[in-house]
């Protein structure tokens, strides 16, 4: 059994996939906005990394079109790895928000202009279809219109499933009135709970729908380069497994239902072997009410620990 395949499978419609996976928004760059400061990173070393993470089983990719910096798409390395791996890996992708050739922002795409960031998609991936499709919303009360233009993608054949992003509860009701959706992807981890506290979590469970936490890993940092654990809850349940906070934080998350997927990314060759095998902890009932307990975060530890595997947004 792969590393990847430990926490077990779910199915994203009719793609069964292990529950661990990668996101790829930290390819380009730290976080969407690109981090450009930096030099690029190395195509063939992105390659490499792709490759060892479908080695150990990661069978599933997350990315967007809008994940890019100056000189790098996230799709474009996906592209290229995927054009050298002899198996199958399902990508997901995002569509909603876009940037223009320069990054700057642009609003909230229009349900007539999807289909144009859907085509922007396949011809980055080089694929004549897309395996799954989140809406990503803006906050907007309804997303029937544009949920709708994607169903319609979808009867023609150039999106093989939906999903949502960064939404609330009735927007899943809302949207299952026009389409399948297979999953549901909010910001969600141990500091960030109201997925919990809205019903998001389990409403997914319920309704069979795959729930993706980003910031799983980074938490309140969101997108902000990685840095050292403050929570001594998490630190203390990692000594006792001979893990690191980021693998508790990836593991607490895979805890809260057979139907929660993960997605954590990083350029880190051996951060990637240890986001993966999160999917092998087994955290115990003391190690859950521990973690669940208030006031434990900010609490300085100076141990010399390397968590800054860092995490992908979705």
């Amino acid at each position: 059994m792969s590393a990847a395949a430990a926490a077990g499978t779910w199915k994203l419609g009719d793609l069964e996939v292990n529950r661990v996976g990668y996101g790829a928004m930290r390819l380009t760059g730290n976080g969407m906005m690109g981090n450009s400061d930096g030099a690029p990173v190395d195509r063939d070393a992105v390659v490499r990394l792709l490759h060892g993470a479908f080695g150990q089983g990661v069978d599933h990719v997350d990315t967007a079109a809008f994940y890019f910096s100056p000189l790098r798409s996230a799709n474009e390395l996906i592209n290229r790895a995927l054009s050298s791996w002899h198996g199958d890996v399902v990508v997901a992708t995002k569509v909603g928000p876009g940037r223009d050739p320069s990054g700057e922002w642009l609003p909230m795409a229009r349900p007539d202009r999807l289909r144009g960031q859907v085509e922007e998609n396949l011809r980055q991936l080089g694929r004549d279809h897309l395996d799954v499709v989140n809406l990503r919303s803006d906050g907007t009360a309804s997303i029937a219109e544009h949920f709708g233009a994607l169903a319609e993608l979808r009867e023609e054949g150039l999106v093989r499933h939906l999903g949502l992003s960064n939404v609330r509860p009735h927007h899943v009701a809302e949207a299952q009135a026009i389409a399948p959706v297979v999953c549901v992807q909010n910001a969600y981890g141990l500091d960030w709970r109201r997925a919990d506290e809205n019903g998001l979590v389990d409403l997914c469970r319920e309704r069979g729908i795959a729930f993706v936490p980003f910031f799983a890993v980074s938490g309140l940092r969101r997108e902000a380069a990685a840095a050292r654990e403050r929570d001594a809850r998490v630190h203390t349940v990692a000594r006792a497994h001979d893990a690191t906070p980021a693998q508790i934080r990836l593991a607490w998350t895979l805890h809260r239902g057979p139907h929660v997927l993960a997605i954590p990314g990083t350029t880190n060759p051996a951060h990637l072997t240890e986001n993966i095998a999160a999917a092998t902890l087994r955290l115990t009932d003391e190690d859950l009410t521990l973690l669940d307990e208030p006031d434990g975060a900010d609490a300085v530890d100076d141990t010399d620990d390397a968590d800054d595997a860092d995490d992908a947004d979705a």
